[in-house]
């Protein structure tokens, strides 16, 4: 009863209830009260817009609207290079520090990994805690920061005395030091190198020292034993395409035996060779000829190497440079005269004759075959042609072209249409096969309206932000947008399947050879707009390399992928948002984690170090817990007889290739007033 009071009395004088104000009013004293005026409530919701709209005049209206939309622009920017950075430092975390962020980092996995790292415990839900590990694991932690080796990453970034300080020290950390003595072993060691270095002084210190005399001492002794550990990757040359003319004539051949003589002695474990379906079945359907290949084959075969053949069912060169014009086979181009449909077709009709379009892939159009039965009996008569190659082991591999460039990819990014990089290409799909194949998509889908390519996909030299439908939050993702995206990579996927059934038929045990492009340009956007019209349903709220890597596991497939050998510059990197280190990451650990087999080929030339460096650093990633790394190494140059190569740089990438290194290129000490090395000209 008395709580009950208690809480009946306090209720009576709460100064907010009603019965409260009477007792109030009788027992305190009057005190004079200052008068206040009531504040007028601020409007809100409609109310608030209405009253801003009265008071807005049109000149201040456009003024806002102008300064609201300049200001979107400039978030837009900060946004585009705050993700660029962020992309970066997740690029390095991965390649260099054998991270385990996913495809989609943020940055609280950043810092959970570096917290890790640092010997911090995070748990699931964020819970981060230090936890003291024992002086054996203390020790052992300070003995691996101390003996950590010269990383690729680490030699483009480090200055030279950085580089010194992470080679191996000569002391080994005994497990009863404290931090404290770690730190006087350290100490002593730099003072070791000043020792070593007698020219160093505080004006002329140890990074200032001359490079030949720093890199001869960085890889010296111990760095020349981690060779050893590496995986062998075999390294092939590509032949150019010109030396085999149209009428299927070996055109120079003492020319070729001494050039691959020469590619024997710099260790090539064997060659490439592109056969061109429009010079073998140019002239008559089903009327093969092989003749310069066999002279060719039996030059290699006498030089023991190794043999790669390309089924090359594209068109080549032609395009303002110097490059012999291989074209599709002539009675192809005279079907194509009469019904032009069988080519790939952009929105506004124009007609790309690289290669066919998959529309046709199972319609009679070519002389009573349908597109993969042409492409079956080239590659069977290749087989039966060179069954005693087959039965020697001289052709290791088979590598099957299956769009332009002998990529598996849409014509998308044609300079002959007057692309140019880096624009977005444009979407490859209307021929009246293709669009018959998108009408039955839609129909069964329920949707009969959707039979039709997006209007708002800009041109081929356009941006992503500039378009409706590959801008931010554009019409990609819509509905429509992803029926369509999916339609148009399922076709690119069922025009590899069908090809590799057939393929692998015609081949039997032998290994086949898929190549992947890297359409790296606008990977940071959200929708990776190139990517796309390329036929990679790839954005970045899903991984479209998946389904096409499942087909080749399907089959047994090497994938080779084409690889950068060059730095994107700062500047070229912001401008086209392009990551290919990035696309490089995706690309093979996706390959990786569904067992396929990974080979690489060089984008573009490389004639200096970084570029082989960059390479090495790719084929055989060094931090990769799993030990992955390439099968082999395809190298390309773009003429035997006009390129220039730098052999010391050229033999040191193979030997990198071959022993080990890891991407460490070492620069040649040639003694003083010795000059730089010439290209060996062809």
């Amino acid at each position: 009863m008395n709580s009950i009071n208690d809480d009946n009395s306090r209720q009576d004088l709460d100064p907010q209830s009603d019965h409260s104000s009477d007792y109030l009013a009788h027992s305190l004293p009057l005190q004079p009260q200052p008068q206040t005026h009531p504040q007028p409530r601020r409007p809100r919701g409609f109310a608030a817009t209405a009253a801003a709209a009265a008071t807005i005049t049109p000149n201040s209206a456009g003024k806002g609207k102008k300064e609201r939309e300049k200001e979107k622009e400039r978030t837009k920017l900060r946004e585009r290079h705050r993700r660029a950075i962020t992309s970066r430092m997740l690029a390095g975390l991965r390649q260099y520090g054998n991270f385990p962020l996913p495809a989609r980092a943020d940055m609280n996995d950043v810092l959970a990994a570096l917290a890790r790292e640092a010997g911090w415990v995070v748990e699931a839900d964020g819970t981060t805690y230090r936890q003291c590990p024992p002086p054996s694991q203390m020790a052992s932690f300070a003995a691996r920061s101390v003996e950590t080796p010269l990383s690729a990453g680490s030699l483009r970034a480090c200055t030279a005395k950085e580089t010194l300080e992470n080679q191996p020290p000569v002391l080994r950390i005994d497990e009863s030091l404290s931090p404290a003595s770690i730190d006087s072993v350290v100490i002593a060691e730099r003072d070791s190198k000043n020792e070593k270095y007698p020219s160093a002084n505080p004006i002329n210190p140890v990074d200032c020292l001359e490079a030949d005399q720093l890199m001869q001492d960085i890889h010296s002794g111990v760095h020349e034993n981690n060779f050893t550990g590496t995986p062998y990757v075999p390294v092939y040359i590509k032949l150019p395409a010109g030396i085999i003319n149209k009428f299927c004539q070996l055109i120079d051949r003492e020319g070729i035996r001494q050039e691959l003589i020469h590619m024997k002695s710099l260790n090539f474990d064997g060659v490439i060779v592109d056969c061109w379906w429009g010079i073998v079945e140019g002239w008559s359907p089903q009327k093969y000829v092989w003749s310069g290949y066999r002279e060719l084959f039996d030059i290699v075969r006498e030089m023991k190497l190794k043999l790669q053949v390309v089924m090359a069912f594209h068109e080549y060169g032609g395009d303002d440079s110097s490059d012999p014009l291989i074209s599709l086979p002539q009675w192809i181009l005279e079907i194509g005269k009469d019904n032009q449909d069988i080519f790939f077709t952009d929105r506004e009709g124009r007609r790309n004759t690289e290669c066919l379009s998959w529309g046709i892939d199972k319609e009679r159009v070519l002389k009573g075959r349908t597109g993969i039965e042409v492409y079956f009996d080239f590659m069977r008569s290749f087989r039966t042609e060179f069954s005693d190659l087959f039965e020697e082991g001289l052709i290791s591999a088979v590598e099957i072209g299956l769009g332009a460039s002998g990529e598996l990819k849409y014509p998308s990014f044609s300079e002959r249409m007057g692309w140019r990089y880096p624009g977005i290409g444009e979407f490859q799909c209307y021929d009246k096969y293709l669009l018959q194949s998108l009408r039955r998509a839609a129909k069964l889908r329920g949707h009969s309206f959707w039979a039709r390519g997006p209007d708002n996909a800009g041109q081929y030299n356009s941006m992503p932000h500039e378009t409706g439908f590959f801008c931010e939050r554009g019409d990609y993702d819509n509905y429509y947008g992803r029926f369509f995206l999916h339609w148009y990579a399922q076709s690119l996927i069922d025009h590899a399947d069908n090809v590799l059934s057939l393929a692998s038929l015609a081949f039997e045990e032998t290994r086949l050879i898929v190549k992947i492009p890297a359409v790296y340009w606008w990977y940071k956007t959200a929708s990776h707009a190139a990517e796309l019209t390329a036929g990679y349903h790839n954005p970045t709220n899903q991984d479209g390399y998946s389904p096409v890597f499942e087909v080749l596991k399907n089959h047994g497939v090497t994938m080779k992928f084409v690889c950068l050998g060059f730095q994107l510059s700062s500047q070229e990197a912001d401008e086209t948002l392009a990551d290919p280190e990035c696309l490089t990451w995706q690309v093979l650990n996706s390959s990786w984690d569904r067992g396929l087999i990974v080979a690489g080929e060089n984008a573009i030339p490389c004639y200096e170090r970084e570029g082989f460096k960059r390479l090495v650093d790719i084929a055989k990633p060094r931090n990769d817990p799993d030990r992955h790394h390439f099968s082999f190494f395809a190298y390309q140059q773009p003429s035997m007889v006009q390129g220039n190569i730098c052999l010391p740089e050229l033999d040191h990438f193979i030997k990198c290739m071959h022993v080990g290194g890891g991407g460490r290129v070492r620069i040649l000490d040639m003694g003083e007033g010795s000059q730089a090395p010439m290209p060996l000209r062809y």
